[in-house]
């Protein structure tokens, strides 16, 4: 029996973009223990993976703030000792950091990565007993599902499969059919502007869908206040979970977001979604692998309502 592990610990976009070389481990490794460890505000979706077996969380993010805790300390001893546990046979880091190299220093088994060329921070490559050269001009699905690949020794084909099951009712009562808005991004320069974003929820409302807008943090939910404002009879919702979350896009009709970790997960799941690019390069990180997926817009070119709105027509 192989046991692998995985160290992809965030963010939520990159989480996603993991879960296919999950899937081709358990595909083309027969009997294969995979676990995984992840950044804790993302082990639902980790956890929504049929073939992992267990999930690690980390704390990285929560631990850098308060470095000289005696309960971090704690936390970061119990962590070690939960890697410890067991001996893999192949640690993979398909991060790519240092501080993802670091934690899987940590883990016992052959440590497996990219090399100083193919790594986002080539530091990360010196931690690693076996390096792995991926071009960089790939999309970051297929970078994932080639260094899985190349540390177990089997060729990345077959289709491109999540592996995401998401089972039970949505977490909210929300007039169906429904699109979901997803208005939220981590930066600025992928921000789309409000008054598009009201254009083309009028647009859907007009098609008889009610726009939900989630929302993640006080300003968030202010921007969302305006724009569901703006479109009339839009609804925006308590704060959710990530796996209720999940479990809302699952249902939904379609779903229009920007370059962000939801709109990854809603491809992921095979719901009909349009991502809004406006300060990033789809070509690299662009929802990818699913035949209802599309992405509008480039990097300096926001796209206008209208071209977001036909694209959600087109995927029915």
């Amino acid at each position: 029996m192989t046991r692998i592990l995985f160290v992809k610990t965030s963010s939520l976009g990159d989480v996603v973009h993991n879960c296919p070389a999950v899937s081709d481990v358990a595909r083309h490794v027969p009997g294969a223990r995979i676990d995984w460890v992840v950044e804790e505000p993302f082990e639902a979706i980790a956890a929504l993976h049929g073939a992992v077996r267990r999930v690690i969380p980390v704390a990285i993010r929560r631990w850098r703030g308060a470095p000289l805790s005696p309960a971090v300390w704690r936390e970061l001893a119990a962590f070690r000792h939960a890697l410890r546990d067991e001996r893999y046979d192949r640690v993979i880091d398909s991060q790519g950091l240092v501080k993802s190299a670091l934690v899987s220093a940590f883990a016992a088994g052959e440590k497996h990565g990219f090399d100083r060329a193919s790594a986002r921070e080539p530091l990360a490559a010196r931690f690693y007993a076996r390096r792995h050269a991926v071009t960089r001009a790939l999309h970051a699905v297929e970078r994932n599902r080639r260094l899985a690949a190349a540390a177990l020794g089997y060729s990345p084909n077959g289709a491109c499969d999540y592996g995401l099951r998401v089972e039970g009712a949505a977490p909210i009562e929300v007039r169906e059919p429904f699109a979901l808005l997803l208005t939220m991004t981590s930066r600025a320069e992928k921000l789309w502007p409000e008054e598009r974003w009201i254009e083309l929820g009028r647009g859907l409302a007009l098609r008889g869908l009610q726009c939900v807008l989630p929302w993640g943090s006080d300003a968030e939910r202010a921007r969302c206040a305006r724009i569901a404002a703006g479109i009339g009879g839009a609804l925006v919702p308590r704060r959710m979970a990530l796996d209720e979350l999940a479990r809302l896009l699952r249902r939904a009709r379609g779903v229009a977001g920007l370059d962000t970790g939801l709109a990854h997960l809603a491809a992921a799941l095979g719901v009909p979604a349009v991502a809004i690019f406006c300060g990033s390069d789809p070509a690299l990180t662009g929802l990818y692998g699913s035949k209802r997926a599309r992405n509008v817009g480039a990097e300096g070119r926001p796209p206008a309502a209208a071209e977001v709105l036909a694209a959600l027509e087109a995927l029915g």
